[in-house]
């Protein structure tokens, strides 16, 4: 059976065609749907690495196949309908929130789901907000959930999401996850997630990338990496986070 998603020699360049290496040489593959989260300190490349499996900023070696095709054999929008992304700073379309929710259908020539949208919406905590409001006059939080619920509307097979709830409340941040990881158990959904929250990734996640010194050190089960990551840098970066964050790793304290 052909894996979902494939990476193969990944790498990227900070200032190409010379220039030393954001990443490189990252292979990793996902058979079965899967929550991915990508960890690792500032600085690694893994937004841009997000970018590039997402189409939107090209690599400078290597590789990405998609259902066992390489990338150059979609058209962007067929990509860009399997392969979803959510910015960490969210953008909204000209007009109303009713029209960012239409976005996809629009875009697509779909027919729009108003009930699919409008639970979405319930669930992640905007079933108050008026469909007719500019949505640039939403907060920065509500911009958030609108951009990840107009991203969901596409029913994409793979959803990359770049800190998304970094700017969240607590209790938007715990809806959006509760969201996403049902979202995962009833289509099928792979997410891969950046985030900086090892909480996050603990309660939401299935398995794990770390990426450091321009590389990927660990591709693990998320119990395995956060009990007993392989690696010397995972160590020392778990170690690194706020107590509050590895109440749960006391053997590597």
């Amino acid at each position: 059976m052909k894996a979902l998603l494939q990476l193969e020699t990944l790498g990227k360049q900070l200032h190409p065609p010379d220039g030393s290496w954001l990443f490189r040489d990252i292979s990793a593959s996902i058979a079965e749907p899967a929550i991915v989260s990508i960890l690792g300190k500032s600085g690694q490349g893994k937004s841009t690495l997000l970018r590039i499996i997402g189409r939107l900023t090209a690599a400078d070696q290597g590789s990405v196949l998609l259902e066992g095709r390489e990338m150059q054999q979609w058209t962007p929008e067929a990509w860009r309908m399997k392969i979803s992304y959510v910015a960490q700073t969210p953008v909204m379309l000209p007009g109303s929130v009713e029209d960012n929710l239409r976005a996809a259908s629009t875009l697509h020539q779909r027919p729009f789901d108003r009930k699919q949208a409008s639970q979405w919406m319930e669930q992640i905590g905007l079933a108050g907000l008026d469909w007719g409001k500019p949505a640039e006059q939403l907060s920065g939080g509500e911009k958030q959930r609108l951009a990840l619920v107009r991203t969901l509307l596409l029913q994409p097979a793979v959803l990359l999401l770049d800190e998304v709830t970094s700017s969240l409340d607590a209790g938007s941040k715990q809806a959006a996850q509760q969201l996403l990881t049902d979202l995962h158990a009833s289509m099928g959904t792979t997410i891969l997630w950046v985030t900086h929250d090892l909480e996050e990734a603990k309660a939401t996640g299935s398995r794990v990338w770390f990426l450091a010194e321009g590389r990927l050190l660990e591709d693990q089960e998320c119990a395995v990496f956060f009990h007993a990551p392989a690696t010397e840098q995972a160590q020392l970066y778990l170690r690194s986070q706020p107590a509050a964050e590895r109440k749960d790793e006391g053997e590597l304290l």
